[in-house]
């Protein structure tokens, strides 16, 4: 199985959050005839219309290595070169998809059993396919994350803490500004004030940060906007309420606050032997609730380079994750020394 054409085959499948139902297929084809050749199962999970995680299960599975099928916007296809196989999901997640497969048929040849694979859908929007494995645990110890941390183990990483801002005003002809209210500029200076927000910090994850990702409202150039919004994304490093307060007296009333997503910074545990790092991403772990064990997060790639025009995979960091999966999985198996 050569992970490379893996996942370049895997990239050339548009699978946008939402869209994931041919990259499911081509998973469930894939793991299929591994399941076959070795003496496993596979199941579609259904998420719902026209979605669906897959998991594939050896023996009485005791440890779970997991990662996600989608990807965000735009879909761009594979390349690769002597270094890198590039394109959208490269690193984030087709390559650790491929990796984890790779991992599973050295484990098979090894004669090992009582793991599984699950692969899931929705991460980047709502995490809809980790809530739905939540809910449908197979008594697993031990879930083995893959997001991009260049092969190390994560010790931490940072929460979400998602919010729309919504700005009502009253339309007016631009030439007589006093006949209207601005609603544009209503959001304007909740989001100065938003910006101004001290910040918590965390001795392992460090600070805090905001990022407005998105503006939209008014109607023309030559109209007093009647609505507008904003959305806002924090990256958390512990309990979220003293930033929804401070938000909520910084902008006094002037705008309209809704919460949309939160999800915990986590801490999380090392494995002797495994290299640690700390990422200030956010992952799945938390929507899994302890359904499917411990967590552990690792994985191939930079996320420096996840969601950009040039995400890619280093080759080798593909390689060496099929080892590093294989040993992980042995260790955590019962018995292991």
């Amino acid at each position: 199985m050569d992970p490379f054409a893996l996942t370049r085959s895997l990239i050339d499948i548009e699978s946008v959050t939402g869209h994931e139902k041919a990259v499911g297929e081509f998973l469930f084809t894939t793991l299929s005839e591994l399941t076959t050749m070795t003496g496993g199962t596979i199941e579609r999970m259904s998420v719902g219309p026209e979605r669906f995680n897959v998991l594939a299960v050896w023996g009485a599975p005791t440890v779970v290595l997991s990662t996600h099928m989608d990807t965000v916007p735009p879909f761009f296809p594979s390349s690769e070169d002597a270094e890198f196989v590039r394109g959208r999901g490269a690193c984030d997640a087709k390559g650790i998809v491929a990796a984890m497969i790779c991992a599973a048929r050295q484990l098979c040849s090894e004669h090992a059993r009582n793991f599984a694979l699950l692969f899931v859908v929705g991460e980047e929007k709502d995490s809809l396919g980790a809530l739905t494995a939540a809910q449908q645990g197979r008594g697993t110890k031990f879930l083995i994350n893959g997001e991009p941390t260049e092969n190390k183990l994560a010790l931490g990483s940072k929460g979400a803490l998602r919010f729309v801002l919504t700005a009502r005003g009253r339309l007016a002809h631009s030439a007589y500004p006093d006949l209207g209210e601005s609603a544009i500029d209503k959001l304007l200076d909740a989001l100065d004030a938003a910006r101004r927000l001290p910040l918590p910090h965390d001795h392992m994850l460090g600070s805090s940060t905001l990022n407005i990702g998105t503006i939209s409202g008014g109607r023309a150039p030559n109209v007093i906007a009647d609505e507008a919004h904003a959305d806002l994304m924090f990256r958390t490093v512990g309990d979220p309420d003293s930033i929804r307060a401070a938000l909520a007296a910084a902008i006094d009333g002037r705008v309209e606050i809704e919460e949309l997503l939160h999800t915990p910074a986590l801490h999380l545990e090392a494995v002797p032997g495994f290299e640690t790092t700390v990422v200030a991403y956010t992952t799945d772990i938390p929507n899994f609730t302890g359904a499917w064990g411990t967590p552990l997060l690792i994985g191939p790639g930079s996320i420096h380079v996840a969601h950009t025009a040039e995400e890619r995979i280093a080759k080798k960091q593909l390689t060496d994750a099929i080892s590093i999966y294989a040993r992980l999985v042995q260790r955590l198996l019962p018995g292991a020394a």
